[in-house]
């Protein structure tokens, strides 16, 4: 097996929050390209259906989105992470290989990446994807995957050899048996760089998912209480109407603490509202923060970074 067993996050070598905080620009950010999806993922809010009762499903405008990069340049210091994808299928924005294109061109990002379910990978959008500068993707496999997607992904792979994308590949293995796992591996377990069976977890706050395990994490890991989020020190989450979200699981819009048609990220990331926020973490009051941060089951199942030990003051 060429591919590395590993989760597409890596908890080693991790920069120690507490060591950095307050910083001058995220290291991450989460831009959405599409909270529209062609999958009907029954454990995702968007893929259910249940989505649409809260915000407007919809494609972000090209226009905006380069108003968007444009002020990202502004800050500090270079983005380490700029991440297309957040609430759905970022390959249904007609223009994501210009937005990917665009990112690149400023030379203001570590690294570009996005996170797909497959379904539109195939010649054309192969080939546009290796050669568009994208520096990584996630291809997050269905259950119930067809032959066509290894096919496609093994074409994808090929034709990035030797290039810069690298190409990890998960499933969801709460229902899989021991003998579709292992042909989940050995489908594509020599096609991707990074191959990894995960476990459904509840990390959508306010959104019941089904057959959830309630022993360990997305990665397999063991769950730990987790009081201090660590994502708010280090990211934000621009959705594709422009607002932008404390948090990347803000599924239902209800934690916008900003909007970039009206207002620079460098003042929201530097502005009061988010500092009342960390601060409020930092005294240990996430369950009095907002109803999301308080049903949040990201931070035990699925966070990497805990700052809870350190009490760090901003």
């Amino acid at each position: 097996m060429k591919a590395e067993i590993k989760p597409r996050i890596d908890f080693e070598g991790r920069t120690k929050l507490e060591e950095v905080i307050p910083l001058s620009t995220p290291y991450l950010v989460f831009l959405d390209p599409s909270d529209i999806c062609n999958a009907k993922c029954s454990w995702c809010p968007t893929g259910s259906g249940e989505a649409k009762k809260y915000r407007k499903p919809q494609l972000m405008d090209f226009d905006l989105y380069k108003k968007i990069i444009d002020d990202l340049c502004t800050m500090p210091e270079s983005i380490k992470t700029l991440r297309l994808y957040m609430m759905g299928e970022p390959l249904l924005n007609p223009r994501f290989i210009d937005m990917v294109r665009y990112a690149k061109s400023t030379e203001r990002f570590g690294q570009v990446d996005t996170t797909t379910n497959g379904k539109l990978l195939g010649f054309n959008m192969n080939w546009d994807l290796t050669t568009s500068g994208l520096d990584k993707i996630f291809i997050s496999v269905p259950h119930d995957y067809k032959d066509w997607y290894a096919v496609n992904v093994s074409q994808l792979y090929a034709m990035q050899a030797g290039g810069k994308l690298k190409i990890y590949v998960k499933i969801i293995g709460d229902h899989l048996s021991d003998k579709a796992k292992d042909k989940f591996m050995e489908d594509f377990g020599n096609i991707a760089d990074r191959i990894f069976v995960e476990y459904l977890s509840p990390c959508w706050p306010g959104f019941d998912v089904q057959g959830v395990n309630k022993e360990k994490g997305i990665y397999g890991q063991p769950i730990k209480p987790v009081n201090i989020c660590p994502y708010i020190f280090y990211s934000l989450s621009i959705n594709s109407d422009g607002t932008v979200s404390l948090c990347y699981l803000d599924w239902r819009h209800d934690m916008i603490i900003g909007d970039l048609k009206e207002e620079s990220f460098k003042d929201i990331w530097n502005g009061t509202l988010l500092r009342n926020i960390r601060m409020d973490h930092l005294r240990g009051y996430r369950m009095k923060v907002t109803s999301n941060c308080a049903n949040c089951g990201q931070l035990s199942c699925g966070a990497a970074d805990v700052i809870d030990p350190s009490k760090v003051k901003l």
